[in-house]
């Protein structure tokens, strides 16, 4: 059983279902993305994150964010010392590999923003010192769904940092059977290490070399475009959206032990990783036209390549 499949073994020892969700975080990782999930309180969404990071053997942190927080509680501060007549840095909860912001949308977008260059350039910059973030280094952010009591909307420049968006939903009867039967484990779980953080820096070294065809890269970069000139959608996904699909294709590829991608590896990506980055005009949403309504009729319409 190679890396890949010893993670996502471990990490189902705890968390019950959300297999989609899994892969998701997986291929996100390889390939030095960041992932938004969405969903209810009580879903695992923390659960999830912890043990994801746990089972790479990285550092894991959690932010709760609340609507008083600054963007200083997040990436640190410089402390002055009175005897010494020097500052020193203090690090904020954002060095670590992996980073849960947890309930995202529960702080003003000035917090919110504290977490742009982090995600993009993997530093944060304070009174003018650049300050490099470990390796690897992923954000899994957790929101509330939009509308919730407390909640502030993610910015169009703050969702197109996440590579993918997933939902979190409520367990079905058979899973949250097996999370009750299993309760005492999952609240102290004996979680083994089984990759360590320069293998999957050597796994996202690997996912780089996974092929895509010119038809496939077209077929993206097609499919973004169509996004964009749907006459339903009054903001479209960015270039972001297309390295996103290209880079998280290769890494799908890479999980199904193939050296190459196909169409179906762009297809399955399409919706977790363009969702969250259109937005539909208000007279569309009132004929209950989505942003998913948009991507699947895009699937639909878009002609697929052949591969040979």
């Amino acid at each position: 059983m190679d890396i890949t499949h010893k993670i996502l073994g471990e990490v189902s020892k705890v968390v019950i279902g959300k297999e989609d969700i899994k892969e998701t975080l997986l291929i996100a990782l390889l390939s030095e993305g960041h992932v938004l999930i969405e969903g209810l309180t009580g879903t695992a969404k923390t659960l999830l994150a912890r043990t994801f990071a746990q089972v790479i053997g990285g550092e894991f942190k959690r932010i709760q964010f609340t609507p008083d927080m600054l963007p200083a509680d997040v990436t640190g501060f410089y402390l002055y010392a009175p005897l010494s007549g020097r500052s020193q840095f203090v690090s904020g909860p954002v060095f670590a590999n992996i980073v849960l912001t947890d309930e995202l949308n529960r702080t003003t977008p000035r917090t919110q923003a504290a977490l742009l260059e982090a995600m993009q350039e993997r530093q944060v910059t304070i009174e003018g010192k650049t300050h490099p973030l470990p390796r690897p280094f992923m954000v899994i952010a957790s929101q509330l769904p939009y509308g919730f009591e407390g909640t502030y909307p993610l910015t169009e420049v703050q969702a197109d940092r996440f590579m993918f968006r997933a939902w979190s939903g409520y367990p079905n009867k058979e899973e949250e059977n097996q999370v009750i039967e299993k309760i005492d484990y999952i609240e102290e779980p004996g979680i083994r290490v089984v990759a360590t953080l320069k293998e999957v820096l050597g796994l996202q070294q690997a996912v780089k070399k996974v092929y895509i065809s010119d038809k496939v890269r077209e077929y993206i970069v097609t499919l973004v475009d169509r996004a964009r000139q749907d006459p339903d959608v009054l903001i479209g996904p960015s270039p972001r959206a297309s390295i996103s699909l290209y880079k998280g294709s290769r890494a799908l590829a890479f999980l199904q032990e193939r050296d190459y991608v196909i169409p179906d590896d762009v297809k399955r990506l399409a919706l977790p990783a363009l969702e969250h980055r259109i937005r539909v005009k208000p007279e569309a949403e009132m004929e209950d036209i989505t942003p998913r309504v948009i991507i699947e009729r895009m699937l639909k319409e878009a002609p697929v390549p052949k591969i040979e």
